[in-house]
């Protein structure tokens, strides 16, 4: 991992910040002076993420670390990924919020690789994509983490790339007097005019609107909720008439039936971030002593 981003300390020191406030009440109250050691474990099968920010918060307390496995690396229930050793009180002031970002960027990290690979063995060359349903104050972390399951971590922000979506169209439609088909060729006309240096995508709903988009050749089309057999004949009429178009597709897609799917270039899921399941890890002290 490359060093931590100022961005990515501040937001650090806000998340110590939000849970420590004027300090920590029963720490201050049961110890003094004492120091420790503690060790993280994996408390079921993982892949690791964000240790090294993990490292950072206890490092910003005063406590040393030592990482015992990197980013991207699977273990098994058990294992101790992470030594640290310093003031008692610094362990257990960094102890949640490290705990919080660890477990929350396992979790992504883990159903980013365990979609990768159910579509890798149909598609290797699949991008398993997040979105921008995203925790707010935390979205780098979950892009991160995505990447680290070996997923494509598609736009960060509005900022970073031109999709054009329902509500955009529907927006078009209403102000202008337009159909739908209008729509698209309006949008992207208008995308195209604004000359910006970064991809420009468009959403669609229908075999009508995905025939329309492609002959007008935006970077990549995103196919809104098709029914498996539906996105294929999309995907297939697409590319027939411009190769080059990237299909993505995206909407209800779930572990179950993503499979059905793996003949696309990209598969988004906003699931990756708005509801993944934290890795269960925990923070257990297994030596301590006076000063």
């Amino acid at each position: 991992m490359a060093k931590i981003s100022a961005e990515m300390e501040k937001a650090l020191d806000n998340y110590l910040a939000e849970d420590l406030k004027t300090g920590d009440l029963t720490s201050e109250a049961l110890f003094k002076n004492e120091k420790c050691t503690a060790e993280m474990l994996a408390k079921s099968d993982c892949v690791i993420a964000g240790l090294e920010y993990a490292k950072a918060i206890f490092g910003k307390l005063g406590a040393k670390s030592e990482l015992l496995a990197k980013d991207g690396e699977s273990v098994k229930k058990g294992a101790v990924v992470m030594k640290i050793t310093g003031p008692v009180k610094a362990l257990l002031v960094g102890e949640r919020t490290s705990l919080n970002i660890v477990a929350r960027m396992c979790g992504i990290a883990i159903a980013t690789r365990k979609l990768v690979d159910i579509c890798a063995k149909t598609n290797p060359k699949i991008q398993i994509a997040g979105t921008r349903k995203t925790t707010p104050g935390f979205r780098n972390f979950e892009k991160e983490a995505i990447a680290i399951g070996d997923g494509f971590t598609h736009r960060y922000g509005l900022y970073d790339g031109i999709l054009i979506k329902d509500n955009h169209l529907a927006a078009l439609r209403m102000a202008h007097g337009l159909d739908n088909v209008g729509a698209i060729k309006e949008a992207l006309k208008l995308a195209k005019a604004a000359k910006k240096k970064v991809t420009i995508e468009i959403e669609v709903t229908t075999m009508e609107e995905a025939k329309m988009a492609a002959q007008l050749s935006p970077d990549e089309i995103m196919l809104d909720n098709f029914p498996p057999q539906e996105a294929r004949k999309a995907f297939d009429a697409i590319k027939k008439i411009n190769p080059k178009i990237l299909v993505e597709i995206s909407g209800g897609i779930t572990e179950a039936t993503i499979i059905k799917y793996a003949f696309a270039d990209r598969i988004s899921l906003g699931a990756l971030t708005h509801s993944v399941k934290s890795a269960d890890l925990s923070l257990e002290i297994v030596s301590a002593k006076k000063n």
